[in-house]
C-alpha cells in the first residue's frame, strides 16, 4: 500500500473542506444546490488527480457526515450528492484507470444517474406532491430528461476533470 504523502493529505482536506462549503452553502440557499453538487464534485477531484484513492474516499466520507451535521434537518437534500453527484468522480477516475469503453461506461453511468434520480424523486417529491397522474409521467421526463443533462454534466466534469488535473500539477513538486 502506497504511502500518503502530506501534500496528498493536504489536497484531500481542501477537497474536504471546498466541498462541504459548497453543500452547506447549496442547501442553505435554495436556488443554488444545483451548482453546489457540481462544485463539491469538482473539488473532490483535488485528491484525484494526484491519484491519492483513500483521500478522496475520506474526504467525501467527511463532506457527506460534516455538511449532515451543519444541515440535518435538510437531509434529503444532501442525498443527491450522496447517491449519485460525490461518487461521480471517483467512477470517472476508475474509468480511465481501467481503460473501460467511454460509450458503455456512459451508458451505466447514465442508467446509475437515472435510477438515482428516479430513487431521490420517489422518496422525496412523491412524498410532498399531491397531484396525482404525475408517477406516469415523471418517469419518462427523469429518463429521457436525465439522459440527457447527464451526457452534458459528464462531458463537462472531464473538462473540470482536466482543468483540475493542470492546476494540481502546476502547484505539484513531483
Amino acid at each position: 500500500m502506497k504511502k500518503i504523502s502530506s501534500y496528498e493529505i493536504a489536497l484531500s482536506g481542501l477537497a474536504c473542506a471546498m466541498a462541504t462549503a459548497s453543500l452547506t452553502l447549496g442547501i442553505y440557499v435554495d436556488v443554488l444546490i444545483l451548482t453546489a453538487y457540481l462544485l463539491a464534485g469538482v473539488a473532490l477531484m483535488l485528491p484525484l488527480a494526484k491519484r491519492c484513492w483513500w483521500g478522496y474516499v475520506l474526504a467525501y466520507i467527511a463532506t457527506c457526515l460534516l455538511t449532515f451535521i451543519f444541515t440535518s434537518w435538510k437531509f434529503w437534500d444532501l442525498l443527491p450528492f450522496i447517491a449519485f453527484f460525490g461518487l461521480h468522480p471517483l467512477v470517472n477516475e476508475l474509468q480511465l484507470k481501467t481503460k473501460i469503453n467511454r460509450w458503455v461506461a456512459c451508458f451505466v453511468k447514465a442508467l446509475w444517474f437515472d435510477g438515482a434520480m428516479y430513487l431521490i424523486w420517489r422518496f422525496i417529491f412523491e412524498m410532498t406532491t399531491t397531484i396525482s397522474g404525475l408517477d406516469k409521467y415523471m418517469v419518462p421526463i427523469i429518463f429521457v430528461g436525465g439522459t440527457l443533462v447527464f451526457v452534458f454534466y459528464d462531458y463537462a466534469m472531464y473538462k473540470a476533470r482536466a482543468l483540475v488535473n493542470s492546476l494540481v500539477g502546476r502547484i505539484s513538486k513531483k
